[in-house]
């Protein structure tokens, strides 16, 4: 790891230590989407190694962002998204496994209309 990697790593953290709820999940989402990016481009390019990376931290959100669910206080709606993230994540894995830049962009696709929707919310309503 660089040392700029280093510094924007610990900037990142930093930030998000006193964010909401609701900037904390807009953040997973914005970084999501720039991993998959990142990995659509490292396929294109024949980077296997950093496509796989680039998957896996995708992976990794997404799977945090199936953990964040309150399924008592979410009901159908987080009945919902656990199937959609479920659907993200082994999808992700096919992507990684037959270098499927569709698939990739059909996650991405996905996660976009939730970032937009979520960023939709309110002020009011937001924690």
């Amino acid at each position: 790891m660089t040392n700029l990697s280093s510094y924007q790593d610990v900037s990142a953290h930093g930030a998000l230590a006193d964010a909401s709820s609701h900037e904390v999940i807009t953040q997973m989402y914005r970084t999501a989407l720039t991993r998959i990016a990142e990995a659509k481009g490292s396929i294109e390019r024949g980077e296997t190694g950093r496509k796989g990376e680039q998957i896996g931290k995708a992976l990794a959100i997404v799977e945090g962002l199936l953990m964040s669910l309150d399924g008592e206080q979410g009901g159908e709606i987080a009945e919902n998204l656990t199937r959609l993230y479920d659907y993200m994540a082994r999808n992700l894995v096919k992507a990684n496994l037959e270098d499927d830049a569709a698939a990739l962009d059909e996650i991405s696709g996905l996660i976009r209309e939730l970032k937009d929707g979520w960023e939709a919310i309110p002020v009011e309503l937001r924690t």
